[in-house]
């Protein structure tokens, strides 16, 4: 039943006294230290992996965010919990073999996280994390000479990553990787730079290009049909195309690459897919997550037998500004 008195008041005047009665909504979220980009460390069974977590504000009080494990893409987190100092949140499964969810907590002082991953089999992984650094460039790039990493010729540039045998072999020009094996990393580290490659898969082949070790650029023999970021010239799990561009299995494409800070511009066979976006933070293969630093080009070759040839790289001059 309406008070009497609400009818002898003008509308505005009862809205106010309506609005006056209610209590207030207090985005108690709203500056929590949480919120923005970690990269993490992870002390893994039989080695460290580096992994990475966003937190941003959904609505007025609601944290959500995306996760990295030290494989796959990053996943959704539907919401992050946070408690004078701790965090909290789980996700569902992506690759892993076991149905639980994966749990992670962790205790932020300062810009320092530390916690503990429970994986979905049990296992449990200590963590470290520091806030990602924005990687932001106030002037634009000085670029220098040319650095040709493959020229036909021989494999001095390149190196083996650890983790299975290398099937890399320089083949009538090309550098090869014929079949599953080691990833193949540069010897000379980059920062922002220019790359221009070119490439052959076969059918169903998947291969992808690391920038500084730790943002992948997918390669491979890609459906038709919606662009995808897990498809050819997309940012693994972050950025996707803009368009199909690919010419398909067995036939030779190229990839120029531009990247400058976060910022990256991947052209396709002469097409822009992807135009000065923003890469959020590692992908799933990187080899560390310490983003602020220089990182080598490393070639995917885990994965099925790839060619690639015309490897040229043009770093900026001196230190990012």
């Amino acid at each position: 039943m309406t008070c009497s008195w609400m009818h002898r008041l003008p509308i505005v005047l009862v809205t106010a006294a309506v609005s006056a009665m209610m209590p207030m909504a207090v985005p108690a979220q709203a500056g929590a230290p949480i919120i923005g980009r970690w990269d993490l460390t992870v002390q893994g069974t039989n080695r460290a992996y580096p992994s990475w977590v966003e937190v941003y504000l959904s609505g007025h009080r609601t944290l959500v965010g995306r996760f990295l494990a030290g494989f796959g893409s990053a996943r959704p987190i539907s919401k992050v919990t946070y408690d004078n100092g701790t965090v909290h949140f789980s996700l569902p499964p992506q690759w892993e073999a076991e149905p639980n969810d994966v749990q992670v907590t962790a205790t932020l002082a300062g810009d320092r996280l530390t916690g503990t991953i429970v994986q979905p089999n049990g296992e449990k992984h200590r963590f470290t994390g520091v806030r990602a650094p924005t990687l932001r460039r106030t002037a634009e790039p000085v670029w220098g000479k040319e650095v040709v990493l493959f020229g036909g010729t021989d494999m001095n540039a390149w190196e083996p990553l650890p983790g299975g045998e290398s099937q890399w072999k320089v083949i009538g020009g090309l550098l090869t990787n014929t079949r599953s094996g080691a990833n193949l990393a540069t010897k000379q580290k980059f920062t922002d730079f220019t790359l221009h490659l070119e490439f052959r898969v076969p059918k169903g082949g998947n291969s992808g290009i690391y920038l500084r070790g730790r943002h992948e650029v997918q390669v491979e023999d890609s459906p038709l049909g919606e662009p995808s970021s897990t498809h050819l010239g997309g940012v693994y799990g972050f950025l996707a195309p803009n368009e199909q561009a690919h010419k398909g299995a067995g036939v030779w494409q190229t990839f120029d690459i531009t990247l400058v800070g976060r910022r990256v511009t991947v052209v396709l066979n002469g097409k822009t897919i992807i135009a000065d976006q923003t890469i959020p933070g590692i992908t799933g293969g990187a080899l560390d997550s310490n983003e602020g630093e220089p990182g080598p080009l490393y070639l995917q070759g885990d994965h099925t037998a790839v060619e690639y040839r015309n490897i040229r790289i043009t770093p900026v001059v001196g230190s990012p500004k």
